[in-house]
């Protein structure tokens, strides 16, 4: 306990670590705020709230903000969107592939350009999530100018909201996107976790017990899942400059068995989110009624079917922007380094897209069954909002983040030469590669 305070007082110590908790703290706090500030022209008091599938699983990733009625009802999800079209474009198309090779220009205009869709898709997210979540007695003065007003404000919340996101990431600690997923999804456990301790009774305190100690294994294999990594060793030559001999150290890259981190699970949720908004467009049909009832219940086997399969070539996609084969032997190259037995440059970029593909697939399957655990959660009686913690998108994201946020302040820590946070080692971050 002793070590504990003491880690946090080295913390609030350096001023640019203290000063970016602080800028964190402040901006989650405005967000937290907006969330319950409901849209002009609908009365909270009549509101029905959301309708269950989910439209809950919504709602927990917004942090209440969507059943409210919320200027931030639509939250961060549209930019997740548009940021998923941007990257598939930078793949399929050539002209948006020159784009991002062009440094800092090119992803100021690749930037620009997800901005501009995200605008374009929270205005058609924003009829949807009015047309299928708002009751009519909830509506004050229902019309064109009450719609076209209300959707003004849920795309400028949504800007507001990634405009938060930016700032988080640029003068707070950890990635503000994900930061503010995560703030939304912390809001509701307490209430989940009270929840179901009560619902259940002292009759059932047994049961309760059980199902905490399922919680328990599940985060250590999230966590293992996140952390493992495949190590491929690396042979640097002996170099002679001047009168010194320089190289000829070992090291080797750590490829992760999710190098995609927690970002597949964002993108398959973003879109996850889609068919049953605009299902609320056309519910007066019999398809749009289909798909609506069948996307909104996440216990259905058809939604879990295609999240799964979102999820796993989300996964081989990340995977292969964030982890390029060819850059990594390019610099193994460049910095007179080898992997033993294999050819420098593009063997060298075949054998570790080989091993890549070999770690990715077993990783994407583990994600993807952690990802719709909640389903079968709740299939055994856990309750619904208890489920969505039990596993699944909640407690990947809330583990992707709190690592990722804890390897950063690891970071400070140990450039002021303090002692790191963890006593047995480092607190290990997504992929750096130690050989690049």
């Amino acid at each position: 306990m002793k070590r504990f305070f003491t880690t946090i007082k080295n913390i609030f110590s350096i001023e640019d670590l203290r000063v970016r908790i602080l800028n964190t703290i402040g901006f989650l706090i405005i967000f937290r705020l907006g969330s319950y500030i409901v849209l002009p022209g609908v009365d909270a008091n009549a509101l029905t709230g959301n309708q269950g599938g989910i439209f809950d699983l919504l709602n927990t990733f917004l942090g209440g903000s969507f059943s409210r009625a919320s200027i931030f009802a639509l939250g961060i999800m549209p930019y997740i969107s548009a940021s998923i079209v941007v990257q598939l474009l930078t793949v399929a198309v050539p002209h948006f592939t020159k784009m991002q090779k062009e440094g800092d220009s090119g992803r100021k205009k690749l930037n620009q350009f997800t901005r501009v869709l995200t605008i374009a898709i929270t205005a058609a997210q924003s009829y949807g999530y009015l047309r299928a979540t708002i009751n009519t007695e909830a509506m004050l003065n229902p019309g064109l100018f009450w719609t076209v007003s209300s959707i003004i404000i849920l795309v400028a919340g949504t800007m507001f909201c990634m405009w938060l996101g930016e700032r988080i990431t640029d003068k707070g600690i950890g990635n503000g996107i994900s930061m503010l997923i995560m703030i939304g999804i912390v809001s509701r456990f307490p209430t989940a976790l009270y929840l179901e301790a009560t619902g259940k009774g002292m009759s059932g305190a047994l049961l309760f017990i059980l199902e905490l100690l399922a919680l328990f294994f599940v985060v250590v294999g999230v966590i293992a899942l996140t952390q493992a990594t495949r190590r491929i060793p690396v042979q640097y030559a002996k170099q002679v400059v001047g009168n010194k001999l320089y190289g000829g150290k070992r090291d080797f890259i750590p490829l992760k068995l999710n190098s995609a981190g927690v970002m597949p699970i964002i993108f398959a949720q973003a879109l996850m989110f889609i068919p049953p908004l605009l299902a609320g467009i056309w519910r007066d049909s019999d398809i749009g009624a289909y798909v609506g009832s069948t996307f909104a219940d996440f216990t259905s086997w058809q939604y879990n079917l295609l999240f799964a399969i979102l999820i796993l070539l989300f996964t081989f996609f990340y995977t292969a922007i964030t982890v390029p084969s060819n850059d990594i032997a390019d610099n193994l190259k460049r910095n007179g380094g080898f992997i033993p037995g294999i050819k420098p440059g593009k063997q060298t970029a075949e054998f570790i897209d080989g091993i890549l593909s070999k770690i990715t697939l077993p990783g994407a399957i583990f994600l993807a069954a952690v990802a719709i655990m909640p389903a079968f959660a709740v299939r055994a009686g856990v309750t619904q909002n208890f489920a969505q913690f039990y596993g699944g998108t909640s407690l990947l994201i809330l583990v992707g983040v709190v690592l990722d946020t804890l390897q950063q302040i690891e970071s400070y820590l140990l450039m002021r030469h303090y002692e790191g946070m963890m006593k047995s080692g480092r607190v290990k971050g997504r992929s750096q590669f130690a050989a690049a």
